[in-house]
């Protein structure tokens, strides 16, 4: 059984609560990413996606300069580099999300899964289509 720290991305960028969601959305669009875990004093407190840039700042009219921490998601949903793709595959879709953050036994941020990754690096593609119907369900 692949454990997560076998397919998660290494690369994660972590961005403060206090910068704009413009820059948020820069490194997204730079980087590639979906979504950005956001740390304050050395841990992580949100996430922010596109999606909350779109839905809780630009359709609510906010602008550039609003801040991370306006639009952000809080209490992240988080997994252990130790932990199954099953498990993963069940936390993401038993919370409906997309993209998961990966911890070290310290609880350190040590990289990031998305839903793809399992499709593409998981020997149980089928389980992977199974999350992405549940998590794709409306609430």
């Amino acid at each position: 059984m692949p454990k997560l720290k076998d397919v998660m991305n290494r690369d994660v960028q972590i961005i403060s609560p206090d910068e704009t969601i413009q820059k948020a959305a820069q490194h997204m669009l730079d980087f590639n990413f979906g979504m950005m875990p956001v740390g304050e004093n050395d841990r992580m407190i949100g996430a922010i996606s596109d999606r909350d840039i779109a839905i809780r700042a630009v359709a609510e009219g906010k602008g550039p300069n609003t801040k991370v921490r306006d639009v952000m998601s809080e209490g992240v949903i988080y997994a252990y580099e130790d932990d199954s793709v099953d498990d993963a595959l069940k936390l993401m879709s038993d919370h409906q999300i997309r993209r998961l953050p990966i911890v070290n036994a310290d609880k350190r941020l040590v990289g990031i899964v998305a839903l793809g990754d399992f499709a593409v690096e998981s020997s149980d593609i089928e389980a992977a289509g199974e999350a992405l119907a549940e998590i794709s369900k409306p609430s």
